[in-house]
């Protein structure tokens, strides 16, 4: 598909692996508009590349139909949804003192990661629906899901966290079945270990993250949010990329711990 003079919606666009995707499919033409909590980070961003911020958040109806209007109402067909937005989160089921896992915890990363992701998928796609064909196929759009290698191979502490991106997963092909009917397409990213701001800057930062890309066979380090980006854009611009779930992840394999 086409990328040039469309617009698309990336919830958690402000930062991260979403802000990269922002500023790779701006670059291709794409109005973006970037739908997070963050305003100070998203207003900079949408005025950089061009777009437009909303603040979202993904788990609230009204909030999503506003960032899909916003993208609508920028007068480009809408023709991507990037849903990007999504929280960590490391409890035991039951912790060594014996205490529960806080199922509060769990429902916020469930409504954040899972609904959230849905939210935006199914308000997205209606309105992607309205848009005219943009090729003899009938297409007219594609939603990019972002799980996580967690969701196939969850490590102790994770419960909610692989609950939430394995729901995703599991939400996948039976999406791309549901909207290609009007002509959208679904797949899915399972990053692995992607290189962002949340792990800070120095020398312990470093030390850390190199524990944690240890195990990665190659290219020996972390993923870039740029390479993620590069990703995204190649599943939206390859028409028979449908209904597939794709691990980013250098070829790691999670241990339990």
């Amino acid at each position: 598909m086409d990328l040039n003079g469309v617009s698309a919606v990336i919830s958690g666009g402000a930062s991260g692996l979403g802000a990269a995707t922002a500023r790779e499919l701006a670059a291709d033409g794409v109005k973006v508009v970037v739908a997070d909590l963050n305003e100070d980070k998203g207003k900079a961003l949408a005025d950089e590349i061009g777009g437009v911020f909303v603040k979202t958040d993904v788990g609230d109806e009204a909030q999503v139909e506003a960032a899909v209007r916003a993208a609508v109402d920028t007068g480009a067909p809408l023709r991507v949804i990037v849903n990007s937005a999504g929280v960590g989160w490391a409890a035991r089921t039951v912790a060594r003192d014996g205490t529960p896992h806080p199922l509060g915890d769990f429902e916020r990363v469930i409504r954040i990661n899972l609904i959230g992701t849905f939210n935006l998928m199914r308000i997205g796609a209606a309105a992607i629906a309205k848009t005219e064909p943009a090729d003899e196929d009938g297409q007219r759009g594609v939603v990019i899901n972002t799980a996580s290698v967690a969701a196939l191979e969850g490590q102790t502490g994770q419960i909610a966290y692989s609950a939430s991106k394995g729901g995703i997963v599991g939400m996948t092909l039976p999406a791309a079945r549901d909207l290609s009917a009007i002509g959208v397409r679904v797949n899915t990213i399972c990053p692995g270990i992607i290189d962002t701001p949340i792990y800070g800057e120095g020398e312990a930062a470093e030390a850390f993250k190199a524990k944690l890309y240890a195990p990665v066979p190659f290219p020996k380090r972390m993923g870039k949010a740029s390479e993620f980006a590069h990703l995204v854009k190649s599943l939206i611009e390859n028409d028979y990329m449908n209904g597939e779930t794709i691990r980013f992840d250098g070829g790691i394999r999670f241990q339990p711990k």
